[in-house]
């Protein structure tokens, strides 16, 4: 194997083990909103103003089994803009980007990741509205395309398909409200150097970011 290449590696049981038990930890709680959220979303379905979100946001990108072998947790930076179709419905575009190591090419390189997707949110009825500050939950899927490119290596970055499933909350003040977030990323993973076919890889990110509502 080349010093400079992020290839194929050696998974442990241990590793698989994890990684497959938090994407069916994360898989069962969006579930489990989705229901609760469903309700509220029928309910809140009729006559509802449209309007515009827009968050910048900070977190950590956190890659899970095989795709843990490869690269180094990360910090998360980024920003998305929501369009309210409904109060229970929302447009999210998200862009963002997290400067990970690559951990079996020589030299301590870095590969930075750049996210980059469209996907629809399902909000429930807020929780505890009506005083000076609420909380909605949400979940949401989505999908789009995730671009890696070494930082300081003459190499092409490559680019590849990536969904996802999210679950989070918001807690508003007026026209202001913090929401943390947790994505559950699946995605089509090349070789970024040298030959070999694609495989499915997997990884969350977690953040917070601070919405502007218009």
């Amino acid at each position: 194997m080349s010093t400079h290449r992020l290839t194929h590696s050696t998974t442990s049981p241990t590793s698989r083990l994890a990684g497959a038990r938090l994407v069916r930890r994360v898989s069962l709680a969006t579930a489990m909103l989705a229901a609760l959220a469903a309700p509220g979303a029928a309910a809140r379905a009729q006559g509802a103003a449209a309007g515009f979100e827009f968050r910048p946001f900070v977190g950590a990108y956190v890659p899970t089994g095989e795709q843990r072998d490869l690269l180094k947790d990360a910090v998360l930076l980024g920003a998305q803009a929501s369009w309210l179709v409904r109060p229970a419905l929302a447009i999210t575009g998200t862009f963002g980007w997290a400067p990970s190591k690559d951990r079996i090419s020589s030299g301590d390189q870095t590969l930075d990741i750049y996210q980059y997707d469209v996907g629809a949110e399902l909000r429930a009825v807020s929780w505890l509205a009506g005083g000076t500050w609420d909380f909605t939950p949400f979940v949401g899927l989505g999908a789009g395309g995730r671009t890696y490119d070494y930082r300081d290596l003459d190499v092409d970055a490559s680019t590849n398909f990536a969904g996802y499933g999210a679950l989070g909350g918001d807690v508003g003040v007026g026209a202001v409200a913090l929401r943390v977030e947790v994505r559950n990323y699946v995605s089509r993973f090349k070789p970024l150097i040298g030959g070999g076919g694609g495989e499915t890889r997997n990884d969350i990110g977690v953040a917070a970011g601070l919405s502007y509502r218009f």
